[in-house]
């Protein structure tokens, strides 16, 4: 086996399907949407399909969807349009401490704007609590915005619960459902929320396209201003291709779901067992019962850097993660890690196992094979290793 692709969750590969059907809209319907000739009508039409698909897998309706560059952009437009829009009602807001930083780092532009934010903590599995956020909410409080399921320990939050308090309280609730859509149901209208973010790339679609979904009646300001594109939220010549792909990559998924979900489970099963049977002083992070993501798996080890997991593993071909890949070039603990209450070398020693539709038992048995004998390499080089510093402390 040359190459283990065990990274989804940072992004996944394209589905031949969706780059087919991608292809015509690069080389013979190139037109802009916005053009009235032929060329732009069939664009807009190809436009529109798309957004019903999107709609459709997370049982919308089209027109409440507003495409974007990806995850990053729905949660700012969101986060920063409900927020100016709705400042004359009140200035507060509330999210979580394990938010993706695409939320974390707008609530903190947003502090810097006069709003205030209570940042909630959650359990030692990831979960927020109903009554923490009961406790939260004030009469300022005009946004709630939790995600559905963390990009890093898996856990899928009770977002519809959480939703509920908000809206006994009259704000709004928004989720970052970008690790969620295809491997858990995504309804907008059972989970009760009012802004739902989502980005292809983490479903077999491109990259560099996202949606938000906007419930009617819900006011935002934009963030980008020109020719009024998306119904005024999102100014942008419209990128055809892209929103083709997010179209057929939802369709696609929604509709293989139950079959791909059932099997990342059983490959999930298999990884978690394999690795806390093979190796001594191994810890699963996240929740350990049904509520966490079909396809993750997230370990830590004592006496080990994260670091040198993924290169050695890089090594035998196979490809995992020491936290969020939007962070790994940072020397700083997980905030997410943090949050649960490991110290901070704890943190250090994770490694995230994400898999997609793709992968197959015989890549688990690989990793399997090869990641005790990592462990143990590792271990006899760690100056963490309590047997290494027994042996130090007593030559000194």
């Amino acid at each position: 086996m040359e190459r283990v692709y065990f990274d989804n969750s940072a992004t996944t590969m394209v589905d031949v399907r969706v780059l087919e059907a991608m292809r015509p809209y690069f080389l013979e319907k190139y037109g802009n949407a916005s053009s009235l000739h032929s060329f732009g009508r069939e664009a807009e039409k190809a436009m529109e399909t798309a957004r019903a698909q999107v709609a459709k897998a997370i049982n919308a309706q089209p027109r409440d969807v507003i495409f974007t560059s990806g995850g990053t952009e729905s949660d700012n437009l969101a986060l920063q349009g409900a927020a100016f829009a709705n400042a004359s009602k009140g200035k507060h807001i509330i999210t979580s401490a394990i938010e993706h930083h695409a939320v974390l780092h707008t609530c903190q532009f947003l502090e810097s704007q006069g709003f205030k934010v209570t940042y909630l903590p959650v359990d030692a599995e990831g979960f927020v609590s109903e009554e923490k956020l009961k406790e939260a909410m004030t009469s300022e409080t005009i946004l709630v915005s939790i995600m559905l399921a963390n990009n890093e320990i898996g856990t899928i939050q009770h977002v519809r619960e959480l939703a509920e308090v908000a809206k006994d309280k009259g704000a709004l609730f928004m989720t970052d459902a970008v690790q969620a859509l295809t491997k858990v149901p995504v309804d907008v209208e059972k989970l009760n929320v009012d802004l739902l973010a989502l980005s292809a790339h983490k479903f077999h679609g491109p990259k560099g396209i996202g949606a938000l979904y906007v419930r009617k009646g819900v006011r935002l300001r934009p963030l980008v201003y020109g020719g009024g594109h998306e119904r005024g939220l999102r100014s942008s010549t419209e990128n055809i291709p892209g929103m083709v792909g997010m179209g057929k990559a939802a369709e696609l998924g929604i509709a293989e779901m139950e079959e791909s979900v059932a099997r990342m489970t059983k490959i999930r099963d298999r990884l978690i067992e394999g690795t806390l049977s093979s190796v001594p002083r191994s810890y699963l992070n996240g929740p350990k019962g049904k509520d966490r993501l079909c396809n993750n798996a997230h370990f830590r080890f004592d006496f080990i850097e994260g670091e040198g997991m993924v290169l050695f593993l890089d090594m035998k071909g196979i490809a995992a993660s020491t936290g969020s890949a939007c962070s790994t070039k940072s020397l700083e603990p997980s905030h997410v890690l943090r949050s649960l209450g490991l110290r901070h070398e704890q943190c250090h020693g994770s490694l995230r196992l994400s898999l997609s539709k793709f992968n197959t038992m015989e890549e688990a048995e690989f990793y399997l094979e090869a990641i005790p004998g990592i462990i143990e390499n590792l271990r006899k080089m760690s100056p963490l290793n309590e047997e290494v510093s027994y042996n130090v402390a007593t030559v000194q």
